[in-house]
């Protein structure tokens, strides 16, 4: 059985700032992954602002907000990426864009590492089978906006 306590994002737009937003809720440690420091820093300031929204509106304490704040780091290289027990992708639905990410990040992914595709329209098979690990391979599905929708899909390929 795989423990996760680390959670790789690759993307920080909409649907990876609200994965990466929930997952840090959760008490999980979280690195954020985008294609230039200026993506990630953008989306962690987006995730503090829907954080506080969250404290406004009463659904979780200013407690809380800190320590999911806390929790969340920017993962600028695939090394750190890959050092997580879990990797989820949240890319632009481009299925050979996915393909490259998942190549990408394979030579630094632990021998544990799940993969996960946030995708929700491309076969998981398909993707899974492009990489060196398609039984730890998953499509893990959140709704949008992630931190409002209480609702994960899993697809096993």
């Amino acid at each position: 059985m795989v423990s996760i306590k680390t959670v790789g994002v690759v993307g920080a737009g909409q649907m990876g700032t609200g994965i990466a937003h929930v997952c840090a809720l959760a008490g999980y440690s979280v690195l954020l992954h985008d294609v230039s420091r200026e993506r990630i820093d953008a989306g962690v300031a987006v995730i503090e602002k829907n954080l506080a929204r969250q404290v406004s509106r009463g659904i979780i304490d200013d407690a809380a907000m800190q320590s999911a704040l806390a929790h969340i780091k920017p993962g600028e290289t695939l090394p750190e990426i890959g050092a997580t027990d879990l990797v989820i992708e949240a890319a632009t639905e481009n299925e050979a864009l996915k393909k490259a990410i998942f190549k990408s990040i394979e030579p630094h992914l632990g021998a544990a590492t799940l993969l996960a595709s946030n995708t929700s329209s491309i076969s998981i098979t398909r993707l899974a089978s492009n990489t060196d690990r398609p039984e730890r391979f998953i499509g893990l599905h959140f709704m949008n906006p992630a931190p409002l929708m209480k609702l994960v899909e899993i697809i096993r390929g």
